[in-house]
């Protein structure tokens, strides 16, 4: 089956649902849809997968052969992408990225002129045209040259050092990459900025991206920081679009930590309009109480970033974000950045002057059970069916205090059940009640405790 645009661009496994020959096509018909069908430049990257170059150079024959002139930066993160696109005052990026999946993954993935993703009805056109025959008989314009961008690097470095007047000297970080497009840039940022680093997994060699590293897997980083006495670390995913983080302690950070941070610290300083944020439905209840003890309030969007960006623009609020590390500064970009993120919580800890830890602590988290439930034909979850009472039943065993959230997921063919409260025995029962609601094959349940990362 051919890949199609999801919550976060087209994946599939490269070179069997995401072959080259789609990847033609897929560039082409980009051509033909962005900056409304007018051939333009574009800024394209990609991360470091090993089929990274084969992707990377198909869609750019298909961008040429639409008009574009391509400006290839090689290996760059996918916000790196976006800022360049900005920077360059290109009119649209793209990126050969699939992110925090394995390596035999792959994907594309497109920005606009102000660096943001596409909107779902841009995707729906561009997916309209990848029939072969709509392409064979498209007329075809003179085609565009490709000319790399040899500095793309060192300029969005120097974007991102200049998001902060606060130096990070003193500071013994440790730095997972993943394996993937940030480990030959955030080492060298962070040393710039006057840390002291130490890098992990950051030798990628095309098939070790995200494998057993990195911000789906933070227990490395937890266990390096521990080792090394260090102050903090961080872990990026394949892309380095999100960033999970680790305390002194060696307790893992997730996103919902880190907006706490940032906008008390904004708050403090004049720099939160509205006094509010923008976090997700899967945002932690400890989160949303501690938030409003601070006098900030927080805004639901659906989860991803896409829908947390769109909601932060309607409301204009400047920071936004997931439990997962995609953070969103509007300020300074359109789109999550892990190492942007990454910066501004360093540079918090430098002005506060406090351990991570205790920037953390008013942030007392509700343990959360997330259950996935294969989302077979005909599942209903409605008040009539069993899983539908058994929903009913949770709820009234959390008598108020906690909270049954219940979602189709973006990525995969799954329900997602998520149970909060903080009573740890009502909330096993009410998890217990859902999971003897019906026979679920490969019905999975797992505990979401506050020194984990729940990836929704």
């Amino acid at each position: 089956m051919r890949p199609r645009f999801g919550t976060d661009g087209l994946r599939g496994r490269a070179n069997r649902e995401l072959t080259p020959e789609l990847a033609v096509r897929v560039g082409f018909a980009a051509g033909q849809v962005l900056a409304d069908g007018r051939p333009g430049v574009i800024i394209l990257g990609r991360d470091t997968r090993e089929s990274g170059p084969m992707l990377e150079a198909a869609v750019a024959a298909g961008l040429a052969s639409a008009g574009w002139q391509v400006r290839p930066v090689g290996v760059m993160t996918s916000p790196g992408v976006a800022c360049l696109t900005v920077l360059a005052g290109a009119d649209a990026g793209c990126v050969i990225s699939a992110s925090h999946n394995p390596a035999p993954d792959n994907g594309i993935k497109f920005f606009t002129r102000e660096g943001a993703k596409l909107s779902p009805a841009t995707e729906a056109r561009i997916e309209a045209l990848l029939d072969a025959d709509a392409a064979e008989t498209a007329e075809r314009p003179r085609p565009g040259l490709l000319r790399p961008w040899r500095g793309a690097a060192a300029a969005y470095r120097h974007f991102l050092a200049a998001t902060t007047t606060t130096r990070l000297d003193g500071l013994r970080l440790v730095v997972d990459c993943a394996n993937g497009a940030a480990s030959a840039l955030a080492p060298t940022l962070f040393r710039a900025l006057g840390a002291e680093v130490r890098a992990l997994c950051h030798h990628p060699d095309g098939r070790n991206i995200n494998d057993r590293c990195g911000a789906t897997h933070p227990g490395l980083l937890a266990e390096a920081v521990r080792r090394a006495g260090a102050d903090a670390g961080v872990a990026f995913d394949g892309d380095a679009d999100r960033a999970i983080f680790v305390d002194e302690r060696g307790l893992v950070r997730n996103g919902d930590h880190v907006l706490y941070v940032l906008a008390t610290q904004r708050l403090a300083d004049g720099q939160l309009p509205g006094e509010a944020i923008v976090g997700t439905v899967m945002t932690n209840l400890g989160t949303e109480r501690a938030l409003a003890e601070a006098g900030i309030r927080l805004e639901r969007a659906r989860v991803g970033d896409r829908e947390v960006y769109a909601q932060m623009r309607q409301a204009g609020i400047l920071l936004g974000g997931e439990q997962s590390g995609h953070i969103i500064f509007l300020d300074h970009l359109n789109t999550g950045d892990g190492m942007l993120t990454a910066i501004q919580l360093f540079a918090a800890m430098r002005r506060a002057g406090k351990p991570l830890s205790v920037l953390c602590a008013p942030v007392v988290m509700f343990p959360q059970i997330l259950i996935n439930i294969p989302l077979l034909p005909g599942l209903d979850w409605h008040d009539s069916t069993p899983l539908g009472q058994a929903l009913r039943d949770a709820e009234a065993l959390l008598l108020g205090e906690g909270r049954v959230l219940v979602r189709p997921s973006g990525t995969e063919p799954l329900l997602r059940v998520m149970l909060e409260s903080p009573r740890a025995e009502a909330l096993q029962q009410a998890a217990q009640r859902v999971r003897s609601s019906g026979e679920f094959p490969g019905l999975k349940a797992t505990f979401l405790s506050a020194e984990e990362n729940p990836h929704s």
